[in-house]
């Protein structure tokens, strides 16, 4: 059932889509050709391959790092620089790009250390309320089966805490393909979807962008979904008690 509905809100979005009265909108057969285009002649499958790949490294060094300050939050001394890191999420990448050019220089270290620190802030807050959301009853019921503090961390914190993870992993791989793009057209040697996304921006070439921005979900989604897939595996628990479960 719910894939017939599915199936019948994408046919009203395409039927919308092609009946759009706004002419600034590509059409879908616009879109495609734009694509074709874009993949044989200007080098969109190697764009997207690097923008993959620094996704992929960004989003594994924002994951250990993130996990290892919310999972430090236990000791008291830890959690005022948590807390002061999560701040930064208000705060806009393009300020700190003049710092972390002269910190680094240009290039791709440049656009990873700036996508590091944009998804470390939003990873960080979110695990750190995962940590401090566990029951005090969950720490004193490890105790009492005579475990060390070190084995309660473990046990309670990490293990108690890795389908959130992963979910909240999941969420900021999202976050991490709205801010790529930024941040390639900050730093926009070695290529990169931003780049291109920026360069088809400036000719006002809409098709091309619609295909661009295309592409980007299409990836973004099956990246999302593997991560999913994983969770399920990982942890098949996770989703017991919930009357709605998540793809």
């Amino acid at each position: 059932t719910m894939q017939i509905v599915v199936a019948i809100q994408v046919a009203l979005f395409l039927i919308v889509w092609f009946a759009s009265p706004y002419a600034v909108l590509p059409r879908p057969g616009e879109v495609l050709a734009s694509f074709q285009d874009l993949w044989f002649k200007q080098g969109l499958a190697e764009n997207l391959a690097t923008s993959f790949k620094l996704n992929l490294t960004a989003l594994a060094w924002t994951t250990v790092i993130s996990l290892l300050l919310s999972y430090l939050t236990v000791v008291p001394f830890f959690r005022p620089i948590v807390n002061a890191l999560s701040k930064g999420r208000y705060l806009s990448l393009v300020g700190f790009s003049l710092v972390f050019t002269l910190m680094l220089g240009g290039g791709q270290s440049l656009k990873l250390a700036l996508l590091i620190f944009g998804m470390t802030v939003y990873f960080v807050t979110s695990m750190a309320s995962v940590v401090a959301a566990i029951p005090k009853a969950e720490f004193d019921h490890a105790r009492t089966l005579r475990m060390g503090e070190w084995r309660v961390v473990w046990e309670v914190v990490i293990l108690g805490t890795a389908d959130k993870a992963l979910e909240v992993m999941r969420q900021n791989a999202a976050i991490g393909w709205t801010l790529l793009t930024m941040v390639e057209g900050i730093s926009r040697a070695e290529g990169g979807l931003g780049n291109l996304l920026l360069t088809q921006q400036k000719y006002f070439r809409i098709a091309d962008v619609f295909a661009i921005q295309i592409t980007i979900l299409v990836l973004a989604l099956v990246q999302d979904w593997f991560i999913g897939t994983v969770r399920k595996a990982v942890c098949p628990y996770a989703d017991l008690t919930l009357e709605r479960k998540e793809g």
